[in-house]
């Protein structure tokens, strides 16, 4: 799947079983709020992929998760 194609919806779930109902990478307990918080501290993706056996669109997933829900609070 190219990057730019990457669904959020497909890749990024909310349970309230899991992490109180945070958003988290399908399969995993990773947290979209993580994934902003380790590239605010300056890891790559690739850091991120490889440091916790994540696909590239899984975090990418994860960034543009985070893009549509700031849009759509600001733009309600």
């Amino acid at each position: 799947m190219p990057i730019l194609d990457v669904n959020p919806e497909e890749l990024i779930v909310r349970d309230p079983k899991i992490l109180g109902g945070k958003p988290v990478i399908r399969g995993t307990r990773i947290s979209v709020d993580f994934i902003l918080r380790l590239i605010e501290n300056r890891w790559s993706i690739e850091d991120i992929c490889r440091e916790y056996e994540l696909r590239e669109e899984q975090v990418v997933a994860a960034i543009k998760y985070a893009r549509k829900v700031i849009e759509k609070q600001i733009l309600g």
